[in-house]
């Protein structure tokens, strides 16, 4: 059946045909989830359940001991490795890494290379940690800001795949009228690309925070007070790496009503942005590691 022809109910179902064939999310990183939602967790407890993974331990040492920290000596025990990481940083790159493995890329979709994808979804995540920082997020909190930002567009991937044509015709249309995509998304498959983010965050049983994330970063209305900053801060620094076209996810074109919109609501200037541009840009680079390790490269 053609694509065109389909009804609304058909393409939610075809959409949510394509979740329920991805991969859920492993045991190992459900666990690590669960025990990093609890205040009491300590080192000791993931190292418990990481040991059990080969790949994720593996994943951990290579993190430690890579560029990204510069250590002099090699860290040679994943209880070690766990200290030093930090709880948080080691329950991200669980969930990127099997957030990376298990979406695969679209096919026969060529408005959305997965090299500049990722690349915009990295600056996205960079942007919002060193916003977090300025703002004066605390420490423990800024990794989060990190991975909204990098999983922000995930809702991409299933409508490329699942409505090619009219999906590739959102994104060409999109550009030759310099416009936010969202807007086609609405008018040319019926779903936008927040709405199908936030049912991969449900099917995975992400955060709220993430879910949140993925689901309003085009349109911060309706989300709780407690979840203002993280989705105003992931929105603006995916306006950040659109306008300066660091990698690329198909939505170069801003509006600008939404842009001072999202400004208003963290109480924040375009200056900020202005002024942290060389650590983003620092910061991309060395991030680049966490995200190939992530990817199993």
């Amino acid at each position: 059946m053609e694509t065109g022809s389909l009804t609304r109910e058909q393409r939610f179902k075809r959409i949510q045909l394509y979740l329920d064939r991805m991969p859920s999310l492993s045991t190992t990183v459900s666990k690590v989830l669960q025990i990093c939602d609890r205040p009491d967790t300590s080192p000791n407890d993931l190292n418990r359940i990481i040991s059990l993974d080969p790949v994720l331990t593996g994943r951990v040492l290579k993190l430690i001991n890579s560029a990204y920290y510069s250590l002099p000596n090699q860290i040679t025990t994943l209880a070690r490795a766990i200290i030093m990481l930090g709880i948080n940083t080691v329950k991200n790159l669980a969930l990127s890494t099997a957030v990376l493995g298990n979406m695969g890329n679209p096919t026969s979709f060529p408005q959305l290379p997965m090299d500049l994808f990722w690349t915009h979804s990295l600056c996205v995540g960079v942007t919002a940690k060193a916003l977090a920082t300025r703002k004066g997020i605390p420490p423990l909190m800024r990794e989060e800001y990190f991975v909204a930002g990098l999983l922000h567009d995930l809702g991409k991937i299933p409508l490329a795949n699942c409505f090619p044509e009219e999906y590739g015709l959102a994104f060409d249309r999109a550009a030759a009228t310099q416009s936010p995509l969202f807007g086609f998304e609405t008018e040319l498959v019926e779903f936008d690309h927040g709405r199908v983010g936030g049912m991969i965050s449900e099917k995975w049983k992400l955060s709220g925070n993430i879910t949140a994330v993925l689901s309003h970063h085009h349109s911060i209305d309706g989300v709780e007070e407690n979840q203002h900053n993280l989705v105003g801060i992931v929105a603006l620094a995916n306006i950040y790496a659109n306008i300066y076209d660091i990698g690329s996810a198909g939505d170069r074109f801003q509006d600008e009503t939404t842009v001072s919109q999202v400004l208003e609501s963290i109480d924040m200037a375009w200056s900020d942005l202005f002024e942290l541009e060389e650590t983003i840009q620092e910061e991309i680079e060395k991030a680049r590691i966490f995200l190939d390790i992530s990817k199993g490269a």
